[in-house]
């Protein structure tokens, strides 16, 4: 008998039909004699539903009034499900973030957990009730509601695993587990039994949806084993934990990509110190978070600095760049959204040579250009042309041989 968390997305709970296929498994582990908490994304659409609403309400709503109404949706699937669960005859609870209580700080839209109070949840837990909480949010210490940004019931799922010192922590969603690529790109893409802390954060970094990357973060410092299971099926299951031999052996575990790119290049820069930093500063105020970083070699005093933002952020990034440009003395500050980010991930690429050689001749095979590089111990990302990227992944993927099973 132990404790398991198991969290569903917003597919998995999008009506009443899919919330008793939820209850369905939450009942098995109880049978099983696990005790069990049970975390809940909104439904599919309703919290894209509720940020329409706020925008159509203000251009700029307040900060405060915004995650009170994008964390409503949650508070739906939890009470269904204990609904659900109860007519069937298990003793449900069900827990807003406030409730339980789960304290963050005071950043709104992107909070983080400082700690959880287990006293509620553990006296539900010893009565023998399947307790069924809201992911993605929090309370603050003056009681306001947070939420902890997209993809954050994942991390609410981890951190209450972290908190309980659960035997596991089950993420469902509408796949069957981690691919070596998107099966949707190609059809070689091979399902991974087991993947790294490390890799997965990569992978989660780089494009992947699987896991929101806090949640892997948060699984790698506190030892949660978790897996990454289909709502729809019985079959398949990723495991994400630490790092063993017969991962080793494996050079590549994955290829992923992403299109939410944008290139920002300062011209003509005055190489002097403090340049970069006038020029980061502003963005990081603002919030906007930089990827990948090329500084050319300086050449009669001048430099030129690419770097890429999400396209997002694309727009608030170029007119805080040209502002800054003007100030520094560049030249000018051109733009570039056509563009997408290919990654290699790893755990071999540290004991095996040639990888990032063989990864930009297949490239080179195939005309096509890698205009920035970046590089990590377990990592090798390119932008490229956008228009590439389905051919990069499934020519990388081919050449690494990621469709056998070592």
């Amino acid at each position: 008998m132990g404790l398991i968390v198991q969290k569903f997305g917003g597919t998995s709970v999008a009506n009443v039909e899919k919330i008793r296929n939820v209850a369905g498994k939450a009942i098995r582990e109880k049978q099983a004699g696990h005790d069990l908490i049970v975390v809940l994304s909104a439904m599919a659409g309703e919290t894209n539903r509720l940020i329409d609403l706020a925008n159509s309400a203000s251009a700029n709503p307040d900060e405060r009034e915004y995650d009170s109404l994008i964390s409503t949706g949650e508070q739906v699937t939890i009470s269904l499900l204990s609904i659900v669960l109860n007519d069937m005859g298990y003793r449900a609870r069900s827990f807003l973030g406030f409730q339980v209580k789960i304290l963050t700080d005071q950043s709104f839209q992107k909070a983080r957990i400082s700690t959880i109070d287990t006293q509620a949840i553990q006296k539900e837990l010893n009565k023998g009730s399947i307790v069924v909480v809201a992911g993605f949010q929090g309370v603050d210490e003056e009681n306001n509601i947070t939420t902890l940004g997209r993809g954050g019931s994942d991390t609410s799922a981890v951190a209450l695993a972290a908190a309980f010192k659960a035997d596991r922590c089950d993420i469902y969603t509408d796949v069957d587990g981690v691919y070596t690529t998107d099966p949707g790109i190609c059809a070689g893409a091979r399902r991974l039994d087991k993947i790294t802390y490390d890799e997965m954060l990569e992978m989660a970094m780089t494009g992947a949806k699987i896991l929101q990357p806090r949640s892997v973060e948060m699984a790698k410092k506190y030892n949660v084993p978790v897996y990454v299971k289909s709502s729809f099926s019985d079959e398949g299951g990723t495991l994400v934990t630490k790092e063993d031999k017969e991962m080793e052996r494996e050079v590549l575990s994955g290829i992923t990509y992403d299109r939410d790119q944008a290139k920002i290049t300062v011209v003509h820069i005055p190489d002097r110190p403090g340049v970069a930093a006038n020029l980061f500063l502003p963005l990081s105020e603002r919030n906007i978070n930089v990827d990948m970083i090329i500084q050319n070699a300086s050449s009669q005093g001048f430099t030129d600095l690419t770097f890429t933002v999400s396209k997002k952020d694309m727009k608030a990034a170029q007119k805080i760049v040209e502002e800054t440009a003007k100030e520094i003395g560049a030249q000018n500050v051109e733009v570039d959204e056509d563009v997408a980010k290919v990654s290699i991930i790893g755990v071999g690429m540290v004991s095996h040579s040639g990888v990032a050689a063989k990864m930009f001749k297949t490239m080179a095979n195939e005309g096509i250009n890698i205009m920035m590089i970046s590089t990590s111990e377990i990592k090798i990302s390119c932008v490229i042309q956008r228009k590439y990227t389905e051919l990069a992944v499934t020519v990388l993927h081919d050449a690494f041989h990621l469709e056998k099973k070592k």
